[in-house]
């Protein structure tokens, strides 16, 4: 344990040190750690020395202070000592965690796929009317003071409104969203995009540059416009992670000129463009699993990893070790003479 610490404090730099699971405000500090093989060093010494002089002239006044049928006892509350010591010292070098908290502010689009495939009755009543219903809870359950854009596509895309606090807005889109023809998932991305350069600045702080996240549904795969792979690149390059929803199942069919029409959903487009974007990818075969991803999403795009002092966290746990470390003297003491 001691030599993969020292190995890592090669690696010091002016805010934080790397050891294992676990990174500080004030690595420098664990420069104290060193004391800890030192002591350890001593203390075997004097162990051997005592043994030693008992061997050569036998019962010593130390025994008479420390009883040897105990010997176990003193070990226990010399290694209690040495582990509260080691834990103190990570707290005295500041130890830091990443916590998630709320997001104060953020731009969500929600890119809903309305191409005919999107009328199969695997999902009821339709996908694309489980689909409203699951967008608009996901866009009410967001945070106040999120911007929100709605952009449908088909054989092209359109912002059908530009981000905006009014939540009630794009819930009211939502659910005038039409049927088109054919699917064009790359044009939903660029589109989506595009309506993020319609952002309001925060008048706050107008020059923050504020985290965006693309929400996109869908059941098929590109059949029409550039590709979505392009598009996820340039989504990427924008540091605007896709969070794609493979959405409907594999026994989708839809009517056309009176037979069927198999619309089985394509989950590898949506997964690629996921990956490359740097988002996450999803999949839901019914209204309840997608209500199920959309709070998965809300919870990751809501939320942001912080860095937090835990020192206390250490600090408790050395505190511990040196009252066990005192019990187990005191109970030697109670033996003494």
């Amino acid at each position: 344990m001691i030599t993969m610490t020292l190995a890592h404090l090669t690696q010091l730099n002016s805010t934080a040190l790397l050891v294992p699971m676990l990174q500080f405000l004030a690595p420098q500090r664990l420069w104290l750690l060193l004391l800890i093989p030192a002591l350890v060093g001593l203390y075997l010494w004097m162990v051997q020395r005592k043994r030693s002089r008992s061997t050569q002239i036998g019962r010593s006044m130390l025994d008479l202070v420390i009883p040897r049928e105990n010997p176990w006892l003193r070990h226990l509350a010399v290694g209690l000592s040495i582990l509260s010591l080691l834990t103190l010292t990570l707290a005295f070098a500041k130890p830091k965690d990443e916590v998630s908290v709320p997001r104060e502010r953020a731009t969500i689009v929600v890119t809903i796929d309305v191409s005919l495939s999107m009328e199969a009755a695997d999902v009821a009543p339709t996908r694309l009317e489980a689909a409203k219903l699951a967008a608009a809870d996901f866009v009410n359950a967001l945070p106040e003071k999120f911007n929100v854009s709605l952009v449908s596509f088909a054989g092209s895309a359109t912002t059908l409104v530009p981000p905006t606090l009014d939540h009630g807005a794009v819930t009211a889109a939502i659910a005038s969203l039409d049927l088109q023809p054919s699917t064009a998932i790359g044009e939903g991305i660029y589109t989506s995009l595009a309506a993020l350069a319609q952002v309001p600045p925060n008048p706050d702080d107008p020059k923050a540059v504020v985290p965006a996240r693309i929400v996109l549904l869908s059941d098929g795969k590109t059949q029409v416009g550039r590709p979505a792979d392009g598009a996820a690149r340039v989504a990427k390059a924008q540091k605007v992670p896709i969070y794609t929803i493979a959405y409907g199942t594999e026994n989708g069919f839809i009517e056309v000129g009176g037979r069927r029409e198999p619309v089985p959903v394509d989950h590898a487009e949506l997964a690629r463009v996921s990956r490359i974007s740097g988002g996450e990818a999803y999949s839901a075969a019914s209204a309840g699993e997608l209500n199920d991803v959309y709070k998965d999403i809300g919870s990751s795009v809501g939320k942001e990893k912080v860095d937090k002092e835990v020192t206390s966290r250490y600090a408790g746990f050395g505190l511990g070790f040196a009252i066990l470390a005192a019990l187990g003297m005191i109970s030697l003491g109670a033996r003494w003479p």
